[in-house]
């Protein structure tokens, strides 16, 4: 089919890039929901896997922790497979490694095991069908409207929230999390025969009407990675992913448990924070809109605040649990959780725009990796320490803070 196909064109009839791109972002999306959803799952199986084996919060969460920062580490992996093979080798090979990771994982016996399987196994697969081979792929057919598309495609965390948890808790409350896993793996593994037929020579090729240098006013700033690494935006941005994904993932690896121990029903717990995909959205667009009016520092300073009330909120809720701290927690730590990644992801492409972009945004988003990883096992051991909640929620919002920061005092991102 793609060899008959090469340029777009069905039965004689050339398919309008349009249509195409459409096509493409679709695709995107739903990979994209796949893998942020199988991947926040673990929230879900936390307290049955602790509860199972008889581990401490530590050692579980470093399974969540481990799959972030293979996810992170490899990002610019990823992108150089992704120049060499292709599109469709670099999917076909993350649903591989994700649908063998989750069999493994339901025979698992020791935390090694699982930290393999859906740790480092779990974080290569989701780079692999994730947002650096998706970001390279919807760039050859939006051009200068990928920031858009980028919004789309950062709404699908949300998404995969929403189905996937409340998916992922019925399974464990009925069949066990052994077996939930074990369905995981074959669902995902099926999708490797639909992913075959796609048109893949079509949809590596780009679009037509869009070039390298994506408009008139394009200048290649001649930005090597090294020259980027001495300018202190490289390492603002670097510093505002890590410190960001520290405070939200320390919370968010644990917040089905904390729900769950301030009093709410575990399929209730995994239901409401499965919302958060809901609020995703609405914050995703609201904070790009946002961007369109009042600018981007001052767009993503209010991100910011809006996950400060969230995580007050938060605290709340041990001493009043309801369903309208609930409420505001999920909208406003929910809403913000993935909000900034568009703006802060066009603010490196702007600044260090060129032919090595890709190469210098995959270095700068090894901070969002090493931050969700760190954040996730360090908030599990700063629980086990104190049996409490309190401190990691302190620590979550330092790191917020501190995320903040770069946008405050660094000139480059204060234009």
């Amino acid at each position: 089919m793609d060899q008959k196909t090469p340029r777009g064109e069905t039965q004689g009839k050339p398919l309008k890039p349009a249509r195409v791109a459409l096509n493409v972002l679709a695709l995107c999306f739903v990979l994209s929901v796949l893998g942020r959803g199988l991947s926040d799952s673990f929230t879900v199986f936390l307290r049955p896997i602790s509860e199972s084996f008889g581990w401490d919060r530590a050692q579980v969460v470093s399974i969540y922790s481990l799959t972030w920062v293979a996810g992170g580490l490899t990002a610019p992996l990823v992108g150089r497979l992704f120049d060499l093979a292709g599109p469709r080798t670099v999917y076909a090979l993350g649903l591989t490694l994700l649908g063998g990771a989750f069999l493994a994982a339901a025979h698992a016996q020791t935390l090694w095991q699982l930290q393999l399987s859906i740790g480092l196994a779990v974080g290569l697969g989701i780079a692999l069908i994730g947002n650096v081979p998706n970001s390279i792929l919807l760039g050859r057919w939006f051009g200068p409207r990928l920031p858009t598309a980028m919004a789309i495609l950062y709404s699908a965390a949300g998404a995969g929230v929403l189905v996937i948890l409340p998916v992922s808790q019925l399974l464990i409350d009925r069949i066990g999390w052994r077996e939930a896993y074990q369905g995981f793996g074959i669902f995902v593994l099926c999708l490797l025969v639909p992913l075959s037929l796609l048109p893949w020579r079509l949809f590596a090729t780009g679009s037509p009407h869009i070039v390298k240098k994506t408009d008139a006013g394009f200048a290649d700033e001649g930005w090597t990675l090294t020259s980027a690494m001495r300018h202190h935006a490289f390492w603002s941005l670097f510093s505002t992913f890590f410190f960001t994904a520290v405070g939200m993932f320390a919370i968010a690896a644990q917040i089905v448990a904390y729900l769950i121990d301030a009093g709410f029903h575990p399929l209730q717990a995994a239901t409401a924070w499965g919302f958060s995909g809901v609020a995703l959205v609405f914050g995703m667009l609201g904070v790009s809109t946002l961007d369109g009016i009042i600018g981007r520092r001052p767009s993503v300073l209010f991100s910011y605040a809006v996950s400060i009330v969230g995580i007050f909120l938060l605290w709340l809720i041990q001493f009043h649990p309801n369903y309208w701290l609930l409420t505001g927690f999920v909208v406003c730590f929910g809403s913000m959780i993935g909000s900034r990644g568009p703006l802060i992801t066009a603010t490196a492409l702007k600044i260090f725009r060129g032919e090595r972009v890709g190469t210098i945004y995959g270095m700068i988003s090894i901070g969002s990796g090493l931050g969700s990883g760190f954040g996730s096992w360090f908030g599990g051991v700063i629980h086990d320490y104190t049996h409490s909640y309190n401190a990691l929620l302190a620590f979550a919002l330092v790191n917020v803070i501190l995320g903040m920061i770069p946008f405050l005092v660094v000139p480059a991102l204060r234009r």
